[in-house]
C-alpha cells in the first residue's frame, strides 16, 4: 500500500508542480487586472468567461472521461489507438459543428450573455477559444493515462506562461484591455493544440469504431448533464451577480473568488494523479482500505491548507509591494471577506472529486447527473435568496452550499455501489473542527479582531486540536520525520 501511496504522491507532485508554478504565474495577473482594469470591465470579462467555462462542458459532453475508462482497459496498442482515434475524430467533428452553431447564433447569444453592444466583437474570441481548447482534451487525456506527467506539466506550464506574457504585452504596451485576455488565452490553446501532436499522430489513425463510439456515448453522455451541473455552481453566480447587481460588483466578487485558486490548486492537482491511480489500483486486494486512508490524508491536508490561508489571506492582498501600491487594487479589497468561504467550498468539491472512485469503478455515471442536478439546483436557489439580501456573501454561500450537497449525494451513491470503511472518527471530528472555526473566524473578522496576535493564537488551537483528537497521530509524525532525517 505505501509503495501505491508513493506512486500516487509522485505524480501528484509533478502535475502539482506545473499546476502551482503555472497557475501561480497565472494568478500573478489578477493583482495585475486589478491595478491596469476597472471594476466594470473585470465584471465583463468575468461574464464572457463564466460562459466560456460553461461551454467547454457542452463541447467535451464526457468524451474525455470515456477515453480514460476505455483507455486503460485496452489491452494493446492497437486497441488503444483504437480508443483514441474514435475519440478524438468524435470530438473533432462535434466542436466543428458546436462552432458553427454558435457563430451563426451570435445575436440571440450574445444578448442571453448581457453582451455590451460594444463588446460584442469579443464573441468569435471565444469561439475559436472553444474549438482549439477541446481539441487538446483527448491528447491530454492520454497523458496522464500514461502517467507522462513531466510532458503533461511542461505544455500546461508554456502554456500559462505564454498566456501571461502576451496579457503584459498587449495591456501595457498596446491598451488593448480586456480584449487582450482573449486573445492570449487564444494564442495560448492553439500552442497547447500544436505541441501535443506528436502525441496526438503516435495513436490517431483514420480510424472509426462504430460499436466502440456508442459505448463511449453511453459512458460518457450522463457527463454532460452531470457536468454542466457542476459547472453551473462554479460559474452561475457570475450572470446572478451581474444581474442583480452590477458589472462593477461582479467584478470585485470575481477578483477576490480567484484568491480561492491556493485551495483549488491543490485540489485540481490531486484530481489529474487521482482519477489514472484509482483506476489502475482497482483491482488489488487493499484498494479500498488505501482509498480510505488517501480520504483521510486529503482531508487533513486541506484543513491545515484552509485554516492558514483563511488567516492571512487579507494580510496578503493587502500587502504594499511599493509606497501605496498593494498587492490587490484598493477598489477590489473590499470583497475579500468572501475568500474563506470559497475556500471551504473547494475543499468540499475535493471530498466530491475523492467520492468519484466508486462510481467509476463500478460504470455507474448515470447517477452523476442526479448528483450535481442537486448541487446546482442548491446553489441557483440560494443565489436568489441571498444575493439580494447580503450581495457578494450570498454567492459565496451558495457556492459553499452546493458543493456541500454534491460531495454528500456522491458519497451516500458511492457507498452503495462501492463501499469503503472510511476512518469516521478522525473525518467527522475534522468537519466539526472547520465548521466551528470558520463561525469564530467571522465573530472576530465582522468584529475587526483579526489581529496577527489573534490569528496566530486561532492557528495554535487548530493544529493542538488536530493532535489532542488524535485526527493527527503525533507517532505517524515522528516515523515520517525520522524517516525524512534518515535520507538526509
Amino acid at each position: 500500500m505505501k509503495e501505491k501511496i508513493k506512486e500516487l504522491t509522485k505524480d501528484t507532485a509533478i502535475y502539482g508542480i506545473s499546476t502551482i508554478v503555472g497557475r501561480f504565474i497565472g494568478f500573478i495577473i489578477v493583482p495585475f487586472y486589478t491595478h491596469v482594469i476597472n471594476t466594470t470591465d473585470f465584471g465583463i470579462y468575468s461574464n464572457i468567461y463564466a460562459y466560456l467555462a460553461f461551454l467547454n462542458i457542452v463541447y467535451i459532453y464526457g468524451i474525455d472521461a470515456a477515453f480514460l475508462k476505455f483507455s486503460s482497459i485496452a489491452v494493446n496498442d492497437s486497441e488503444k489507438s483504437r480508443v483514441f482515434s474514435t475519440s478524438f475524430w468524435t470530438v473533432f467533428v462535434s466542436s466543428l459543428l458546436f462552432s458553427l452553431l454558435l457563430y451563426f447564433l451570435k445575436p440571440s447569444v450574445s444578448i442571453i450573455m448581457e453582451l455590451p453592444e460594444n463588446y460584442l466583437y469579443l464573441y468569435d474570441y471565444l469561439i475559436y477559444i472553444l474549438f482549439f481548447d477541446t481539441l487538446a482534451l483527448i491528447p491530454f487525456a492520454y497523458l496522464r493515462l500514461q502517467r507522462k506527467a513531466l510532458s503533461f506539466a511542461l505544455i500546461k506550464f508554456i502554456n500559462i506562461m505564454l498566456f501571461l506574457l502576451l496579457n503584459i504585452v498587449l495591456i501595457v504596451g498596446y491598451k488593448m484591455g480586456i480584449e487582450a485576455i482573449l486573445i492570449s488565452n487564444l494564442v495560448a490553446s492553439i500552442f497547447s493544440f500544436v505541441a501535443l501532436l506528436p502525441a496526438t499522430t503516435k495513436y490517431l489513425k483514420l480510424v472509426f469504431d462504430k460499436i466502440l463510439f456508442k459505448r463511449i456515448l453511453k459512458f460518457g453522455i450522463p457527463y454532460l448533464p452531470a457536468s454542466m451541473g457542476a459547472m453551473i455552481v462554479q460559474v452561475i453566480d457570475r450572470p446572478l451577480v451581474l444581474a442583480m447587481t452590477n458589472s462593477a460588483t461582479l467584478g470585485i466578487y470575481q477578483a477576490n473568488y480567484k484568491l480561492g485558486i491556493f485551495m483549488m490548486l491543490f485540489v485540481s492537482m490531486f484530481q489529474y494523479a487521482w482519477q489514472p491511480f484509482f483506476l489502475n489500483n482497482a483491482k488489488e486486494k487493499e484498494a479500498k482500505e488505501l482509498f480510505s486512508k488517501i480520504f483521510t490524508l486529503f482531508l487533513i491536508s486541506t484543513s491545515m491548507i484552509w485554516v492558514i490561508l483563511t488567516l492571512f489571506v487579507e494580510d496578503f492582498v493587502k500587502f504594499q509591494f511599493l509606497p501605496g501600491v498593494s498587492i490587490f487594487g484598493t477598489a477590489y479589497i473590499s470583497g475579500v471577506g468572501i475568500v474563506p468561504i470559497i475556500l471551504l467550498g473547494y475543499l468540499f468539491h475535493g471530498l466530491y472529486i475523492n467520492f468519484t472512485a466508486g462510481i467509476y469503478i463500478e460504470e455507474k455515471t448515470k447517477y452523476f447527473p442526479l448528483v450535481t442536478l442537486a448541487g446546482a439546483v442548491t446553489n441557483v436557489v440560494i443565489n436568489l435568496l441571498l444575493i439580494p439580501e447580503i450581495g457578494i456573501y450570498g454567492a459565496a454561500l451558495a457556492t459553499l452550499a452546493s458543493y456541500l450537497v454534491m460531495s454528500s449525494g456522491l458519497f451516500i451513491v458511492s457507498q452503495n455501489f462501492y463501499h469503503i470503511e472510511y476512518e469516521f472518527r478522525k473525518i467527522i471530528s475534522l468537519l466539526i473542527l472547520l465548521f466551528t472555526s470558520i463561525f469564530v473566524y467571522y465573530l472576530l473578522f465582522l468584529n475587526n479582531l483579526l489581529t496577527i496576535p489573534y490569528k496566530i493564537l486561532f492557528l495554535s488551537i487548530f493544529m493542538t486540536i488536530l493532535f489532542a483528537l488524535k485526527i493527527i497521530n503525533i507517532r505517524e509524525v515522528k516515523i515520517i520525520l525520522n524517516r525524512i532525517i534518515k535520507r538526509r
